[in-house]
């Protein structure tokens, strides 16, 4: 009988076992003492360090869970870095966990705030060779993602999240564009919270958000076709009204010459000496006369029809301009009414002394890739004692409670308590109005030192890393162009018009606290 033994490789990776005979293993045996000495040495320098060990002892501890009752769709994601551990969760709780594989050092996955922008079930890597990431789940533009990954144990990747493959492709159609996705730089979870300052909705303005949206979007139809018909006919008389100017130039040419010849025909007759010559002038001058009389007519009906015209023109121009406000009015209100529908997420930077409004309008973004945010607001807000620091925090609504909502809070960075942080905001009143009576579940309010992300842009949520933390994954990657779009001309496009504006960010990747800034006054306006 033959003996079998299992050699693995010395790269500590277990590659398949090779069958060795009892023959060969004597001859290993005459191997001489340097060879078994060296291969020792090999041996220990590829085992891995006690720090490593105990990493991977952890991560093996980490399994894939489900939690054991009917779960709800997944609100929110929380990767914890310390843990290497992702956790999802419904409006009740935990649903699934499963171990991670994040950045490795001087490639970290940013600890910060951010959302899904984009799902690709076969995505392959445009930055590392055609990489197989499967089940990608994007969460800034520049690169960072979720997906499934081989997971060694410890933190292996250049930045982004590795979930196990099956877990990937098992969650992939689950979550949603838009969904919070936190990476927490230790172990984070939602505690159920509650707050006064927190969104309270309108049950009368609940019901009837709906009914208004769909009536507010047939008037903005109708406008546009108003405005877009009377646009035609301002068109149309304009085209008319071009060519009679020229027209009248020259009749008034032609008029002066023949007044010029019935001056000089007047001339030659006073001037003639006998009859036949008298004759001969006179002829002229009837002649003249009649020319110039002619001409004096056309020129004078040619001139009260331009004027006419003109006059007409001027009033389908005037009903034009008219039609065009009605439209951009009633495309505002039409848009505005759609949004309330959609669930608001709202972002206060302590850095920028400023609030944002992010609503998805789910509108294909036109350059590709991900869906249209609308930020429409953007204002100063108050922040009490705005140098001392406030912490990140993360308010978010997870379901309908009687009348109101029931609110979760997670903090990640240090500073206040979420209570002591909501207490030191004044978000103002016009921003309450336009957007909590409507504020519906996965609606969310965040709280942070950190200026926006330059990562933040219109195909985003927010974007927000925080800056004491390393962030090597995030700075090595090239930044997002950015990119400006222009809506169209008329303020009216599927629902969603002018809702792009300039963003106002700090550095795309700040390394340390921003200084308090002062607000800027000239961002606030009542009409907006």
């Amino acid at each position: 009988m033959v003996a079998k033994h299992t050699r693995f490789n010395l790269d500590g990776h277990g590659m398949a076992p090779q069958l060795m005979t009892a023959q060969s293993t004597a001859a290993m045996r005459r191997w001489s003492v340097p060879v078994i000495g060296t291969l020792a040495a090999l041996a220990m320098l590829t085992a891995p360090t006690t720090g490593a060990a105990a990493r991977q002892a952890h991560h093996a501890q980490i399994k894939e869970a489900v939690a054991s009752r009917v779960a709800g769709d997944p609100i929110m994601a929380i990767v914890s870095l310390k843990s290497q551990q992702v956790t999802f969760y419904d409006s009740d709780g935990w649903i699934l966990r499963a171990p991670v594989s994040t950045g490795i050092r001087e490639r970290e996955t940013p600890a910060g705030v951010f959302a899904i922008v984009e799902k690709d079930k076969d995505h392959h890597s445009t930055m590392y060779d055609d990489a197989w990431m499967p089940n990608m789940q994007r969460i800034t533009w520049n690169g960072i993602a979720l997906h499934g990954g081989p997971l060694p144990g410890y933190a292996a990747s250049h930045g982004c999240v590795r979930m196990p493959y099956n877990f990937a492709e098992k969650l992939f159609d689950k979550t949603w564009i838009g969904m919070r996705v936190i990476i927490a730089p230790n172990d984070a979870a939602p505690v159920d919270f509650s707050h006064p300052a927190l969104f309270v909705p309108n049950a009368e303005a609940i019901a009837a958000a709906p009914a208004k949206a769909e009536t507010l979007a047939r008037e903005a139809a109708e406008a546009a076709k108003d405005a877009d018909e009377t646009k035609k006919a301002a068109k149309t008389t304009a085209r008319e009204t071009a060519p009679l100017a020229a027209s009248l130039r020259k009749l008034e040419r032609l008029k002066k010459r023949a007044d010029a010849e019935l001056a000089a025909a007047d001339r030659a007759l006073g001037a003639a000496k006998t009859d036949l010559a008298k004759t001969r002038a006179e002829e002229r001058r009837q002649k003249a006369d009649a020319k110039a009389k002619d001409l004096g007519t056309q020129f004078d009906t040619a001139k009260a029809d331009a004027t006419s015209k003109r006059d007409a023109a001027a009033a389908a121009k005037d009903a034009a301009k008219t039609a065009q406000a009605q439209k951009t009015a009633t495309a505002k209100a039409a848009t505005e009414a759609k949004l309330a529908l959609e669930p608001v997420s709202v972002y206060i930077s302590r850095a920028t002394q400023t609030l944002y409004v992010r609503r998805n309008t789910h509108k294909p973004a036109p350059d590709g890739g991900g869906e249209v945010f609308d930020s429409t607001i953007e204002v100063p807000v108050t922040i009490r004692d705005p140098n001392r620091p406030i912490g990140t925090h993360v308010f978010t609504a997870v379901a309908r409670a009687g009348a109101g909502l029931r609110w979760t809070a997670v903090t990640i960075d240090n500073g206040d308590s979420a209570k002591d942080a909501l207490d030191r905001i004044t978000i103002p009143q016009a921003v309450l109005d336009r957007i909590a009576p409507t504020a519906v579940p996965r609606s969310s309010i965040i709280i942070s030192d950190e200026p926006l992300s330059a990562e933040t842009n219109y195909r985003t949520e927010f974007v927000a890393v925080l800056s004491n933390q390393p962030q090597g994954g995030f700075i090595t990657r090239k930044p997002t162009p950015p990119t400006e779009v222009v809506a169209d001309g008329d303020g009216w496009d599927d629902g969603f018009g002018s809702l792009f504006q300039p963003w106002n960010t700090q550095s795309a990747y700040p390394r340390r606290r921003q200084p308090y800034r002062p607000p800027q006054q000239n961002w606030w306006s009542s009409d907006w």
